[in-house]
């Protein structure tokens, strides 16, 4: 296990410095630019389908060979967002963990739920174990700050558990945060289940980061990821 992996390990989070190189941060930047995207607080969803370069991207033996080194099999990205907080979108995302999946179809099964859905796609909260064989990578295509909303973590709360939603407050009020300060071609990889945070940026400049999240977990009775 090689010093990124047993930071994820313990920590939940790991930073990779310079995980683009200068020809894959160009070629990013390019291909969310030319669609002139309007960005939205919650990101835009399904980005890989919307940009064929960012879906070849994350499906490419780059990102897979990165992304195994932290799964127990070879994964498939499951989820793909694009985030852009900018001065006509600037948004506070309170403590919380990322608790649930994508699947094509509601299958009802013990210790699987609650269930809702949103943008007409089934999202369901899954067991732990489902979540503890995923990753989520943020590649950033721009420096991320404090001052202009980075991620917030409370590094090893991924080993919490699933907390419920009126409980986290108590869960980080004595812990110190971390601030995942990056340059552009920066990547951070957490556990979705981690807690995070991002405050509103105070000084008002683009923050876009790719939001990738990957699996190796099969998942059972017919259900299948939305990726």
């Amino acid at each position: 296990m090689n010093s990124s992996e047993k930071n994820l390990e313990i920590f939940g989070f790991d930073i990779i410095r310079s995980f683009l190189s200068g020809k894959q941060l160009a070629l990013l930047i390019e291909s969310t630019e030319k669609l002139k995207l309007k960005p939205r607080a919650g990101g835009i969803r399904e980005i890989d389908k919307l940009i064929p370069e960012i879906g070849d991207f994350s499906s490419s033996e780059y990102m897979i060979s990165n992304i195994s080194k932290y799964l127990s099999s070879k994964p498939i990205m499951v989820r793909a967002i694009y985030f852009d907080k900018n001065p006509e979108s600037n948004w506070l995302v309170t403590w919380h963990q990322d608790k649930t999946i994508t699947v094509t179809d509601k299958i009802e099964i013990d210790g699987w739920g609650p269930w809702s859905v949103k943008n007409n796609v089934h999202h369901v909260q899954p067991p732990i174990d489902v979540l503890e064989n995923m990753i989520t990578i943020r590649i950033h295509l721009d420096d991320a700050k404090i001052e202009n909303g980075c991620l917030k973590i409370i590094p090893r709360s991924h080993k919490y558990g699933l907390i419920k939603t009126p409980d986290i407050t108590k869960y980080v009020e004595n812990e110190n945060p971390v601030f995942c300060e990056v340059k552009a071609g920066d990547a951070v990889f957490i556990r979705p289940h981690i807690l995070h945070s991002s405050e509103k940026a105070k000084v008002i400049k683009n923050r876009r980061v790719l939001h990738f999240e990957y699996s190796s977990y099969v998942l059972p009775n017919g259900l299948t990821w939305v990726a």
